[in-house]
């Protein structure tokens, strides 16, 4: 049976898709972000919540699954360039701040869940171009799935990035296996690449690392102490990965980007999307006993 949608007010409008067999629960909260706030798969958290910082809504949400648009990452003093003139962009864009609207989109028949977002002076401000954003959720067995569909509604060409930046809840990190389909990676702070062997420093007090050069577009993390096996699988567009941790935090974020920092600068791996034209990707999670 497709997954239930459900409505409820809380501090803010939330959106419950909920299965019961396999058991899941979804939380969608389009006020803040149109993020995916909670997911429970058979009893088990899944995604990681600062639930007090959640609260606060001068604060960006530190937990669930944000969606990063225009940009991943940060920029130069959070600043980058277009046509000679310079404009300011927080950290990982505006997309995951802004509330975003329940499109007509969604088909309770078939449990999917469709949030819309549109430019507006707000965004124009820091970004002038015109775009529409629909993103859907949409629980399928112990599958969550998500669709991003980028239109470019004006005369001109759409430049953006697209990520997500999911926080899985861990209790021992030593407990992880990681299978990323990388051999390199780049430590974003000091822009050094290090060879990849399938294990991580954890003794640093934080780890911000990008794959920049996948050879398939799925990658997977193992954890001995729950039995459980996460599968992130993903559109060809999202061709980077970045593993982002702090010490003695219970999360980790394996992060599907479509480029890197600063490519609203530098161009690099950024999607030019053509006037009239739209842009459709995917990014599915897979729990299963390991």
């Amino acid at each position: 049976m497709p997954a239930a949608i459900a409505h409820e007010q809380r501090q803010y409008a939330t959106y419950l898709l909920s299965q019961s067999e396999p058991a899941s629960l979804l939380e969608v909260v389009p006020e803040r972000g149109g993020i995916a706030l909670r997911w429970q798969f058979q009893g088990k958290e899944i995604f990681y919540l600062d639930a007090e910082r959640f609260k606060d809504p001068t604060l960006s949400v530190r937990g669930g699954n944000p969606i990063l648009f225009p940009i991943c990452g940060n920029l130069p003093d959070n600043t980058y360039t277009h046509k000679g003139q310079n404009y300011p962009l927080k950290q990982h864009g505006f997309a995951r701040e802004l509330p975003w609207q329940v499109s007509p989109l969604t088909d309770e028949a078939s449990g999917k869940l469709v949030l819309s977002l549109e430019s507006n002076n707000q965004t124009r401000a820091v970004y002038p171009f015109e775009f529409h954003l629909a993103f859907s959720y949409q629980l399928v067995g112990n599958q969550l799935r998500t669709t991003q569909t980028v239109t470019n509604p004006s005369t001109e060409p759409l430049p953006f990035s697209l990520g997500f930046h999911p926080y899985f809840l861990v209790d021992d990190k030593t407990q992880l296996r990681f299978d990323i389909p990388a051999s390199e990676f780049i430590d974003q702070k000091t822009k050094i690449a290090h060879t990849f062997a399938g294990e991580f420093d954890l003794s640093q007090d934080e780890l911000d690392l990008m794959f920049p050069n996948l050879t398939r577009s799925s990658a997977h993390v193992v954890d001995l102490q729950q039995g459980t096996r996460l599968t992130l699988d993903f559109s060809e567009a999202y061709r980077n990965l970045v593993f982002w941790t702090v010490k003695g935090k219970p999360f980790y974020c394996l992060e599907p980007w479509t480029a890197g920092r600063n490519a609203m600068n530098t161009g690099d791996r950024l999607i030019y999307l053509d006037p009239g034209a739209s842009f459709t990707a995917f990014v599915n999670l897979t729990v299963e006993p390991a």
